[in-house]
């Protein structure tokens, strides 16, 4: 028999037979897991399962490749936050639908765990939210291997007067370096580098930039699917938050 335990934040769970339900967790040092938790469906357990809960987990198996079973402690919930918060419902549901999609099953990436915790502790306060999802999303495409390196002009060297990214690349250029090519350019807001206000107007500019790349190039190294639909409602809630 195989077993471990750690912490673990759930990214989602679906009904399995009568009374259980599957359910997929970040771990702590061992990436994303799944697991058949019995009496999942309950009414006891259903609250403990909503994504974004901190929850301890046990995992045991016969075999290693086995899906296993989890016996999941509620750590912490975060669904008051989220309740009757248009944005930080969006968000969680944006940060749970890309973590299940892009993260590997069973590869630990222990630093994107910190951030994302950190992230998701963050909910409710609308104020700082949108740029703190700003950086966790850079954060991402790092850990993914699709970070951007906006430090220096990828043509020049120098680094003043960056303005776009190289959609090959991942690479700032500078307004001269660009040229002719500047309408082929992705736009390089100034928030992405920690610079300027972080205005909801800024912040959606910015994730349209690091939205290219998680498309292009994230979701697309896995095959032909798609970017959840709750990263474009995180997008249209953080709009409609700088409009009231």
């Amino acid at each position: 028999m195989i077993e471990w335990s750690d912490d673990a934040v759930v990214l989602a769970a679906r009904p399995f037979g009568e009374s259980s339900a599957i359910v997929d967790v970040f771990a702590a040092t061992r990436g994303r897991q799944a697991g058949v938790v019995r009496g999942g469906a309950s009414r006891k357990m259903t609250p403990v399962l909503q994504p974004g809960a901190q929850v301890s987990v046990a995992w045991k198996a016969r075999l290693d490749e086995h899906l296993g079973a989890f016996t999941v402690e509620p750590v912490r919930s975060r669904a008051a936050a989220a309740m009757g918060d248009r944005l930080a419902l969006a968000g969680l549901n944006a940060v749970c639908g890309l973590l299940t999609m892009v993260l590997p099953e069973r590869e630990a990436h222990d630093p994107l765990y910190d951030r994302t915790v950190a992230l998701l502790d963050l909910l409710g306060q609308s104020d700082i939210w949108p740029l703190a999802y700003l950086r966790w999303e850079q954060a991402l495409l790092e850990e993914m291997g699709f970070g951007l390196d906006l430090s220096a002009c990828a043509v020049r060297g120098v680094n003043e007067d960056l303005v776009y990214v190289s959609p090959k690349s991942g690479r700032a250029v500078s307004r001269q370096a660009a040229g002719e090519w500047a309408d082929r350019m992705l736009p390089l807001p100034p928030v992405l580098v920690g610079q300027g206000e972080a205005t909801s107007v800024n912040v959606v500019d910015a994730l349209g930039t690091t939205g290219y790349f998680v498309e292009h190039r994230l979701v697309k190294s896995l095959g032909d699917r798609a970017v959840p639909i709750a990263r474009q409602r995180l997008i249209d809630a953080i709009k409609r938050y700088g409009d009231d």
